[in-house]
């Protein structure tokens, strides 16, 4: 009885090797697709002392990759229907590997189309990736989207913080070139995967692009998206000028919002999976509303003993929120061509509306001289965020 049961969970074991090996190479993945980017905001004064540049250029290195995300994100689903799904995945990583080591070698112009290129690069793998896991493991969209998204946030947050030191003992050349090494590994990881069972992107009869901007549930989504990046990125800027404002000091209000991007790791995991489980996912976007009014509420009434409270619970928020928008392109579709246009779709809007939001949010405070004003303006993207997520949650299909 006793080997029996060993036999059968042996097999059990091996059945799920294909499985475990996409996981592993999903964590791997997942890494290149923030890193690059976080890291640059610690070092932008190493990089602009070095090379002489605007501050305009500096703060504006980390809005190219949003543009790029909004321009090409559209795109990802047809090129991948012509290469395939696999290949593709694997040539934008090649593609992010040339961008991080041009942006690397020292010289402005360098450095944009370096940054250009991990722009481009990466909006392959966030459009593809969620409508690769309804295609390859349909059964498990949830656990593969948790350990995605908490891959990005470890390793996003990681870059944050070692960006820095690396940059002030051996340059800001190797801080920005060092994720390269997660690029090279995850190449060599997917080497595998391109030799298994291609993931076809039928197009279907229907003329899916035209139905897309025709319908509000794509918009819903879409809304979703682009208000959900709109707080993470405004909020990432500017909550530690806000909070020295308010009177805490530098290095307490850099680390509340280490606190905040840290607290969304277990939402990012254990929302996916709840979404996938169930019918409507409604009851989530109330929880992340929420949290997201009280956290931003007592920002805006100053109570500032209780910050840590507030950035855990922005925390929460925008882990739910994103882990939610990421399983709606899955939820709200039939097909993996549907979910990879769904994404490109939400994304391109989605990313147009991140990358204004720190303009804007800073364009507010400078007209009225206030932080109070521009906190209210998180607290109304929050309402308009719960409106949005509410439409897109409700259990139906584009």
């Amino acid at each position: 009885m006793d080997t029996e049961q060993l036999n059968q969970n042996s097999k059990k074991i091996l059945s799920n090797r294909p499985l475990i090996y996409f996981m592993v190479a999903v964590f791997l993945f997942a890494t290149t697709l923030r890193t690059p980017i976080t890291l640059i905001g610690p070092i932008i004064s190493f990089i602009r002392d070095d090379l002489g540049i605007s501050n305009f250029l500096a703060g504006f290195l980390t809005t190219i990759p949003l543009i790029a995300f909004a321009v090409v994100s559209p795109f990802a689903p047809r090129i991948a229907r012509k290469f395939g799904m696999e290949w593709t995945l694997f040539y934008s990583v090649i593609l992010l590997c040339v961008g991080i080591l041009l942006r690397s070698l020292g010289a402005t112009s360098l450095l944009v189309l370096g940054t250009i290129l991990i722009g481009v690069a990466i909006a392959f793998g966030n459009v593809l990736i969620p409508s690769f896991f309804k295609w390859k493991f349909p059964l498990h969209i949830g656990l593969l989207t948790g350990i995605y998204s908490v891959s990005m946030n470890i390793s996003s947050g990681l870059a944050a913080g070692f960006s820095y030191p690396i940059a002030a003992s051996a340059g800001w050349q190797i801080a920005a070139g060092i994720t390269i090494i997660l690029g090279i590994l995850t190449m060599l990881i997917w080497l595998p995967i391109l030799r298994q069972e291609k993931v076809e992107l039928h197009m279907p009869s229907s003329q899916t692009k035209t139905h897309m901007w025709k319908s509000p549930l794509a918009w819903a989504v879409a809304g979703a998206m682009g208000f959900q990046s709109f707080i993470f990125y405004c909020s990432s800027a500017w909550i530690p000028e806000i909070f020295v404002s308010q009177g805490l000091d530098a290095t307490a209000s850099g680390w509340m919002v280490s606190v905040m991007q840290f607290s969304q790791i277990p939402m990012t995991f254990i929302i996916p999976i709840i979404a996938g489980k169930i019918a409507s996912q409604r009851p989530i976007v109330v929880f992340f509303t929420i949290c997201y009014l009280v956290g931003f509420t007592g920002v805006l009434i100053e109570w500032t003993s209780l910050a840590i409270v507030w950035m855990i619970l922005l925390g929460f928020a925008g882990g739910a929120s994103f882990g939610l928008v990421l399983m709606l392109f899955s939820l709200r579709t039939e097909t993996a061509y549907d979910a990879a246009e769904l994404s490109g779709f939400a994304q391109s809007i989605g990313y147009f509306i991140a990358a204004i939001g720190p303009i804007l949010f800073g364009y507010v405070h400078d007209l009225t001289d206030s932080w109070s004003i521009p906190v209210m303006l998180f607290i109304l993207i929050s309402v308009l965020l719960f409106f949005a997520s509410f439409m897109s949650a409700n259990n139906r299909t584009i």
